[in-house]
């Protein structure tokens, strides 16, 4: 086995998801690059230091170009806000080194692109954090499409919904603020929506969508001296993306697609949803039970037709192997874990990762469309 250096930049929510990950990859999944938890980077040093500790980071660095620049680094993690996705990437990919971003993977579809081609150019693997799409009940959910079990896809729905901005005192932070996160409710979970619609159902080719934002004024924070505001600034400040997005989809396939992504939900903590109906069968999935996928075969007799509920826990399901028993559920951070040895198995085996860049610009083209569409009010073409 050989080790494989790992700056990290950033070390909040993702930035524990993706440490959780490194430390215990190849406690389950045997392999021949063992990821070393070289540098992790961010701004606040104190904090810093604190998250270096309580992960096993061996080295700290408040300047992202200096720990990208480091001789010693084969990975770098972007998983920071998502205006700074872009230079991060370029950087990282004329240094020459791997990347894995988290989603989505640029502010805007121009960056996407810059940051595909700088990629492809330095000859990196790359990698776009969309977990969900490693989820073994999702994964087990694509081989029964592929396998045909529901036959002709006909409809194919696609929602998340959250409701962690619903109070009007919630603080404008960086996710309300356009030139720091591109959009709302679309890139930060509808790009989720649009990935998984990709992986199970094939292409979008054609959208029609509104975009809504409720509260247009929030408090400032009035900590630190941030991008939207001046340190200790009081009042309000004005909400520049989406509160909620929906739209009607056309696929390639043939079938058609109604996706929803908003934070405005009461009680929808992480609502997650795909549902699959064909001329065979149905199936439904539901985030908040990862571990359960609810299949129709429409080709049983009719006294035995309905909903069927099946516990994807199984040594035969797609990573569970490596983990528990038949009936012990897994949890989130487990995709995590399960992205990272799929990255380490391509770089180790010298293959493009899945889903990568390439993967998330197609999400941007559809975004991108979502957003023309939501303006012109009317049907829009996802442009390549």
């Amino acid at each position: 086995m050989s080790e494989v250096n790992v700056a990290l930049i950033g070390y909040q929510f993702m930035g524990k998801a993706h440490s959780n990950a490194y430390r215990q990859v190849r406690h389950f999944f045997p392999g021949k690059l063992v990821p070393r938890l070289k540098v992790i980077c961010g701004r606040n040093q104190p904090a810093l230091e604190a998250a270096a500790r309580q992960f096993g980071w061996e080295e700290t660095e408040t300047d992202w170009r200096r720990a990208i620049e480091r001789d010693d680094i084969d990975i770098v993690d972007i998983a920071t806000p998502g205006y700074l996705h872009h230079p991060m990437a370029l950087a990282a990919a004329a240094a020459g080194k791997h990347i894995i971003c988290e989603k989505p993977l640029a502010n805007n579809l121009a960056e996407a692109r810059e940051m595909l081609h700088a990629v492809k150019k330095a000859g990196v693997a790359h990698m776009v954090m969309h977990n969900y799409s490693k989820l073994p009940a999702m994964v087990y959910l694509k081989n029964l499409v592929d396998e045909g079990r529901f036959g002709t896809v006909r409809h194919y729905r696609g929602s998340y919904l959250q409701d962690w901005i619903i109070n009007p005192q919630f603080p404008l932070v960086w996710r309300l603020v356009k030139k720091l996160t591109g959009s709302g409710a679309l890139g930060d979970i509808g790009s989720h929506v649009v990935d998984l619609a990709h992986f199970l159902n094939g292409p979008i080719t054609s959208v029609v969508s509104q975009m809504t934002t409720f509260i247009k004024e929030r408090p400032l924070p009035g900590i630190g001296a941030g991008a939207w505001g001046a340190k200790g600034q009081k009042g309000k400040g004005k909400v520049t993306v989406d509160d909620d997005t929906n739209f009607l989809g056309q696929f390639k396939n043939g079938s058609v697609g109604v996706f929803e992504a908003s934070r405005f939900c009461g009680g929808r903590r992480n609502f997650n949803i795909v549902e699959i109906y064909g001329s065979k069968g149905s199936a439904s999935f539901n985030l908040e039970r990862m571990n359960e996928i609810e299949l129709y075969d429409g080709t049983e007799p009719q006294s035995g037709q309905g909903f069927k509920t099946v516990s994807v826990t199984e040594s035969v399901h797609p990573y569970i192997g490596a983990w528990w028993p038949p009936g012990h559920v897994i949890g989130y951070e487990h995709t995590f874990v399960h992205a990272m040895h799929d990255f380490l198995t391509a770089i180790e085996k010298n293959r493009l990762p899945s889903p990568n860049f390439e993967d998330a610009v197609q999400d941007h083209f559809v975004m991108d469309a979502i957003e023309r569409s939501a303006k012109s009010k009317k049907w829009e073409k996802v442009r390549k």
